[in-house]
């Protein structure tokens, strides 16, 4: 199909995420912009894709982006939905998903995640919802995809609060607390695709989107960002991926303003 004239900046970052999924991938999905990728992935190039959320659902297949994951339109959809100790102990600790998708509030040039407050724990500037599942989603999947927009205040140079550990302090930081899964292996924002570099785990640019460029993907970073050797140029939406992911997210907003 052609490509279309436009596309923003936002979806161009769920399209780039939809694409890091395979038809043979078992997915714990997170709300959200995760959410909205791995439906996206299922709605095209992943028909057989097997997407579980927290609630204990699987394989579920929503015609509308869920509010959350207590959402009717997961179990309705879904295979079968088992309870939340199963999905923790059976599934996720058995080393059944291969990916788990992830965002947050702030992350760190390591890929580790904060979703709990922002500022002093006793006196937080902002109080977030917390981990949830997150953590053990990122200890236990067999790799971690992170889906977040790029801003100085989202990526940072120190987090005032670790809630999901990425690549900790460098290479060997997850090796060392026992950990055997791979971690965060490719971060997706609206600016650029960012995967940690092989020696230190440090997350290095691999690829900038149409338009973007290494100034201004440095201009919404906290750290000094560094670029990778073999930096590529993002492909753009096709006309499909646009068409199936706007009428998605059209039906998701009817719906839900239907329901209230």
């Amino acid at each position: 199909m052609d490509t279309p004239a436009s596309f923003s900046a936002s979806e161009m970052m769920t399209v780039v995420a939809a694409r890091a999924l395979g038809n043979r991938d078992v997915c714990f999905v997170g709300i959200g912009a995760p959410s909205a990728a791995c439906n996206l992935a299922r709605l095209t190039h992943a028909p057989d894709i097997t997407l579980i959320y927290e609630s204990g659902t699987i394989g579920a297949r929503p015609t509308v982006l869920p509010l959350s994951i207590g959402d009717g339109e997961l179990c309705e959809t879904a295979l079968t939905t088992v309870s939340v100790p199963e999905m923790f102990r059976y599934w996720l600790q058995g080393g059944r998903i291969t990916v788990g998708f992830l965002s947050g509030a702030q992350m760190d040039r390591y890929a580790n995640l904060n979703t709990t407050v922002v500022g002093e724990y006793g006196k937080p500037k902002v109080r977030l919802p917390g981990g949830g599942g997150a953590p053990e989603i990122a200890a236990s999947c067999r790799e971690i995809f992170i889906t977040m927009p790029m801003s100085r205040r989202s990526f940072v140079e120190q987090l005032p609060f670790m809630t999901s550990f990425g690549h900790g302090t460098g290479r060997g930081a997850r090796a060392a607390l026992g950990l055997t899964t791979k971690g965060p292996t490719r971060v997706m924002t609206d600016l650029c695709v960012l995967e940690p570099e092989p020696e230190t785990c440090e997350l290095v640019v691999t690829s900038l989107h149409p338009g973007v460029t290494p100034e201004a993907a440095r201009a919404a970073c906290g750290w000094p960002l560094r670029f990778s050797d073999r930096l590529a140029t993002t492909a753009e939406p096709t006309q499909q991926e646009l068409w199936v992911l706007r009428d998605l997210q059209a039906r998701s907003t009817a719906a839900h303003r239907d329901a209230s």
